[in-house]
């Protein structure tokens, strides 16, 4: 499936996909949801002591007796507000099925939609006829020419993307971009490193390919995966690598048609641009240009009829879900037990809801803020946030490294922060998207030709602000830098990460440290260089930025240094966004709850912990997680959050309040002198 690049250029997201302490059963009960105060206390290793390893001395009880569920790659609470989320939804869709009518708009189409996933015997029946008319549109494909078309169409694999994002010099208009593809595997790293390890999973791989192609009818499968494999293999060696990728002066070239056509001139960019509905943008962001350049070779040097091939693979593989079951298992089998070492695959009706979630997403998002989502809520939230902005003011204010031009154009940009909490002001209309239960595949090409054409709707008009990159029923939060926006969905707004309930420490440890790291993504590596608007543009002074790029050096060296993994270690530079947030995220929370203390007077000790000590606690157990050694090993090598463990034990040994909270001295393990310590925001 052509994915737009613009997904993965629109915000920099805080992944809580692998969090917190499990969830206490009984949420309507008088007190909070974890134990008398908000803090599971039985969690606690209080035999570690705090500042040898944090995490552990929270959470170690609960990491003891946690089990993986067979069907996941991690446990933690957000799995299960995850879970939580998923059997809400399936009461939603049942109803849907049952009486449409009366369980809101679009609720034919819900039905429609997963009813065609779920019927198992229908797509059984129809085996692999359903990819016919796209792979005879590939076969049609028989000149270079014809396969650029088929590149910029829906539904179909690329070398190159093209989508659209507000434009960095001009944020309230949209402009187009272009970038290097994705790969079958995932990350570049699979291709290319060293070891028994990858060796094994190229080999799986491999296997797999051929796999597909034989299911799918398709002659001369062993040769053809081979040939696969190499072409993928070509392109990971010359495609940039996702730490490359977050150095947004390299990668935010924009072109005119002169550089395009110089950049790689093999491909012919104005055809692909008008196939994808982009003509008449003289100027398109090149992103990942030297990767472009070489990319641009290795299409022109390999046969039409391997593209093909290669096309035919990715766009079987991407429907294994809406495919007879022999895809499905062999698509599991690889990605799930090969790759994440997952044991079992999740049950039918937990993928379907993932589907119905990614085609009409905030469909369901809006009957779900409606049964779900108290108003109470956002109240809280809006008086968190407050208490937040108002801290790093002061933090901004007090810095003692930045000048006062600069300070003066951080706190702009602070001021112009835009938070939303909840749900969308307004939501999308699908009522125009075709469902058909009797062609599942089918109906995941319409709804992905449904987004793209409200992306084209939306290029030509100023860029709309209500609009979220997330649905309500997602436990998550993200920020964007090119709106200057945070936005915290419905679904994560519940214990343990916020519980209105708790005492005020452990929501200012917990759900403040999350608000906190969001408005930091405004002042990391990457968002210092938006200003208020979401412009890129430098506001800072050459002194400022000297200075915070030794303090952002010192962080990134330190996250190296990590080995979650036996021989993998964390990517200091892939991670220092992230870790930036954390930082900057606790430090800010734990201003805005000294804050709150000023105002409703010093937090007393409960069942002997102090309101710093709760704080940390809450902190810790906001990050509360197991994963499997594969989930963790992908994670690694792209994802730019760092591991649970490390987003606790590697932020608070530069916090000074946890030392004074916790008596650290020198000689525990995560004890670093004053001048070692990181301090940015």
């Amino acid at each position: 499936m052509r994915v737009s690049v613009a997904v993965r250029l629109s915000a920099a997201a805080i992944a809580l996909a692998v969090a917190l302490p499990a969830l206490s059963q009984d949420a309507k009960k008088a007190g909070p949801v974890y134990g008398s105060f908000g803090i599971d206390l039985t969690s606690q290793k209080k035999d570690v002591k705090p500042g040898d390893d944090f995490w552990t001395f929270a959470n170690g009880a609960w990491d003891a007796r946690t089990q993986i569920a067979a069907d996941r790659t991690s446990a933690g609470p957000s799995v299960i507000l995850a879970d939580q989320a998923e059997l809400q939804v399936k009461q939603i869709l049942a109803d849907a099925a049952r009486d449409p009518a009366a369980t809101g708009a679009g609720a034919q189409q819900l039905g429609d939609l997963y009813a065609g996933y779920m019927d198992q015997a229908g797509i059984e029946a129809r085996g692999a006829a359903p990819l016919a008319p796209y792979f005879a549109k590939i076969d049609a494909a028989n000149d270079p020419t014809k396969l650029q078309i088929l590149f910029s169409t829906i539904g179909y694999a690329a070398p190159v993307e093209v989508g659209q994002i507000p434009n960095p010099a001009d944020p309230n208009h949209y402009t187009v971009i272009a970038g290097q593809g994705d790969l079958g595997m995932g990350g570049r790293d699979y291709y290319l490193l060293p070891g028994a390890k990858y060796d094994a999973f190229r080999t799986a791989y491999r296997a797999y390919v051929e796999k597909v192609l034989t299911l799918s009818g398709i002659a001369d499968a062993s040769a053809k995966a081979d040939r696969i494999i190499a072409l993928e293999t070509a392109m990971a060696k010359v495609q940039w690598s996702p730490e490359q990728s977050r150095d947004l002066a390299a990668l935010l070239k924009p072109m005119n048609a002169e550089q395009r056509k110089a950049l790689a001139p093999q491909f012919d960019w104005d055809l692909q641009l008008k196939t994808a509905g982009y003509e008449g943008y003289p100027i398109v962001i090149m992103a990942q240009s030297t990767a472009l350049t070489e990319i641009g070779k290795i299409f022109a040097a390999t046969p039409v009829s391997t593209w093909q091939d290669w096309m035919k693979f990715r766009l079987a593989a991407s429907m294994s879900g809406v495919l007879p079951k022999a895809f499905d298992d062999a698509s599991f089998a690889f990605y799930g037990k090969t790759l994440s070492d997952q044991p079992e695959q999740r049950a039918r009706w937990k993928r379907g809801l993932a589907v119905v979630n990614g085609a009409m997403g905030e469909a369901v998002g809006e009957i779900y803020v409606k049964r779900h989502y108290p108003p109470e809520s956002e109240a809280k939230m809006s008086e968190l946030i407050a208490n937040l902005r108002a801290a790093y003011k002061e933090r901004i204010t007090a810095n003692t490294w930045m000048d006062a031009k600069t300070k003066e154009q951080a706190l702009a940009k602070l001021a112009a922060f835009d938070p939303r909490i909840g749900h969308p002001v307004k939501y999308i209309d699908y009522s125009t998207l075709k469902i058909d239960r009797n062609d599942p595949v089918g109906n995941v090409i319409r709804a992905s030709e449904f987004q793209h054409r409200l992306d084209l709707d939306r290029l030509k008009k100023p860029v709309d602000r209500s609009l979220w990159n997330m649905t309500p029923q997602t436990v998550n939060a993200y920020y964007s830098p090119f709106t200057n926006q945070i936005t915290f969905p419905a679904a994560i707004l519940q214990p343990p990460y916020f519980d209105p309930k708790a005492d005020a420490a452990v929501n200012y440890g917990a759900i403040g440290a999350i608000i906190g790291h969001e408005m930091g993504h405004g002042f990391d590596d990457q968002g210092s260089k938006f200003g208020p608007s979401g412009k890129f543009e430098n506001w800072w002074t050459p002194e400022a930025r000297t200075a915070f790029t030794q303090r952002t050096a010192a962080l990134s060296k330190q996250y190296d240094g990590y080995e979650p993994i036996p021989g993998t270690h964390i990517k200091g530079a892939l991670t220092l966004g992230e870790n930036i947030g954390d930082l900057g995220g606790v430090e800010t929370a734990y201003a805005a709850f000294q804050k709150y203390q000023a105002t409703h007077g010093k937090a007393k000790t409960i069942d002997g912990l102090t309101g710093d000590q709760r704080f940390f606690l809450a902190y810790a157990q906001a990050w509360q997680s197991k994963l499997r050694e594969g989930a963790a090993r992908a994670r690694l090598l792209t994802d730019p959050h760092s591991p649970p463990f490390f987003r606790v034990n590697g932020i608070v040994r530069n916090v000074d309040a946890w030392y004074a909270a916790f008596g650290v001295k020198p000689g525990d393990k995560l004890y670093l002198a004053p001048a070692e310590r990181v301090h940015i925001w």
